[in-house]
């Protein structure tokens, strides 16, 4: 099936570079005591500007620090500042905050109490088209009901939120249907299901492999990078749903190499070298084997969703758009920090929607998996019959095809017989979210493969994602 559209988001990569991503590591600073003491006063202590990922980190140790008084945070994309919400009364708590660099905010709603709300929420109102996730810049549990939850299942979601009382949750209707994004297609496939290739890791035997979402893992056990090829990677371990949606998928080659980069196409890469929490509020970049590559925000964590399969916890919330195809595929930072693996939601990428990822930090500790493996030459399954992968960012090839498959499980099999990107469609010099990642073009109809005899001889193939 061909989809000819264009993500609502675009966004594409510095033509020619490969991002690498230093150590964000960040300590608590001391403030200087003036003359007069002052450095005491919470008011006369200002926040620090921050990079995102540093912003991720503090959040963490703030949230060791202050114990029961934290009440959520989120990173500020104006001011490039960490807000962060507490609860208690006591001044030195604010001060404690401040001293670290963060701007802080009392609040009414604890942790504890937003964590009963959801509870509650999953004890009464567990209805398939429905998700909630804690929204750290309003303070309350943000409940989502797709286009399915009407009539009596839209009364018992209403009345239950209401029964938590004022100012603790709030609730919007979604266009769509929140459902995984499995189809049958490009990329890499499985028992006639297609998906995306998350992240390039390394097993706990030593073992090269990759992630992708749990709902493909458990939809086949054998994958290839070619509809109807033969096989190169075997799941080994899957979970869906329940406490989350990722599975570790083995290559059946021990000698494949494995680079940790993701390939955003246009013959552009982004060094993968740490997984990393997520942050409501952090830009993010996800990259998929139907749309491309599509960039927003985080929303919000630990999120539940009511797939009609089930029940789906820990999963992080964002606006960046999906559609069928896209699932498992990376979601990372312009820094090069693996944050999630596509997961489901609901619209598409003319319409926008919800999108949920699993978080990748949780599933490489359940796995026992760590990111990276072999160098950036790529290994077995380089060739796909002599087809060019990842020719453009975000833009549809022709029927069946995906003009920026990439999918790493081997060379990406999108580029159809004269497939092409499109008229003027860019692969990059469009502003995402505040930040340009790019300036390339694809050009005025420039071909993605032109033809599947069309080899570049280096197709992405399993090296890259």
């Amino acid at each position: 099936m061909s989809h000819k559209r264009i993500p609502k988001r675009k966004a594409a990569f510095a033509a020619g570079t490969v991002v690498a991503l230093g150590a964000a590591a960040i300590l608590l600073p001391n403030a200087n005591a003036s003359q007069d003491g002052s450095s005491n006063d919470a008011t006369a202590i200002a926040p620090k500007t921050l990079k995102a990922t540093d912003a991720s980190d503090l959040a963490s140790q703030l949230q060791k620090l202050l114990g029961d008084a934290f009440a959520g945070s989120y990173y500020d994309t104006d001011s490039k500042q960490l807000v962060v919400n507490v609860v208690s009364g006591d001044n030195n708590v604010v001060v404690q905050a401040k001293k670290a660099g963060a701007k802080v905010r009392e609040v009414d709603n604890s942790l504890p109490e937003l964590a009963a709300g959801a509870k509650t929420l999953k004890e009464e109102a567990t209805i398939p088209g429905t998700a909630w996730a804690v929204d750290p810049r309003t303070n309350k549990i943000l409940v989502t009901a797709d286009s399915t939850v009407t009539g009596n299942k839209w009364n018992t979601l209403e009345s239950t939120v209401k029964s938590l009382g004022s100012g603790m949750a709030t609730v919007k209707k979604s266009a769509g249907t929140f459902k995984t994004f499995v189809s049958g297609g490009d990329a890499i496939f499985g028992g006639g299901a297609r998906c995306s290739l998350g992240f390039n890791v390394t097993a706990g035997d030593g073992s090269p492999a990759f992630l992708t979402a749990g709902h493909c893992g458990v939809a086949a056990e054998q994958w290839s990078d070619a509809q109807d090829g033969q096989p190169i990677a075997t799941v080994d371990q899957a979970t869906f749903p329940g406490d989350g949606d990722f599975a570790l998928v083995k290559y059946d080659d021990p000698a494949t190499q494995a680079p940790s980069e993701v390939n955003v196409g246009g013959g552009q890469t982004v060094a993968i070298s740490q997984a990393a929490d997520a942050e409501v509020g952090l830009q993010v970049f996800r990259m998929g084997s139907t749309t491309g590559l599509a960039d927003g925000q985080v929303l919000g964590l630990d999120a539940t969703v009511n797939y009609p399969e089930g029940t789906v916890t820990g999963l992080i919330q964002t606006d960046v758009c999906a559609e069928p195809g896209d699932s498992g595929g990376s979601l990372f930072t312009q820094d090069g920090s693996a944050i999630g693996l596509t997961s489901g939601g609901s619209g598409d990428c003319t319409a926008g929607g919800e999108t949920f990822f699993q978080p990748v930090t949780t599933a490489l500790q359940a796995v026992g998996a760590t990111l990276g493996a072999g160098d950036a030459a790529g290994g077995a399954g380089d060739q796909a019959g002599g087809q060019e992968a990842g020719a453009g960012v975000g833009d549809q090839a022709g029927a069946g095809g995906d003009a920026s498959a990439s999918p790493g499980a081997g060379g990406d099999a999108s580029a159809s017989p004269g497939d092409e990107a499109g008229a003027g469609q860019e692969v990059g010099g469009e502003q995402a979210g505040g930040d340009v990642i790019g300036g390339e073009q694809a050009g005025n109809g420039q071909a993605t493969g032109n033809g599947a005899g069309d080899a570049t001889g280096d197709a992405a193939g399993q090296s890259h994602n």
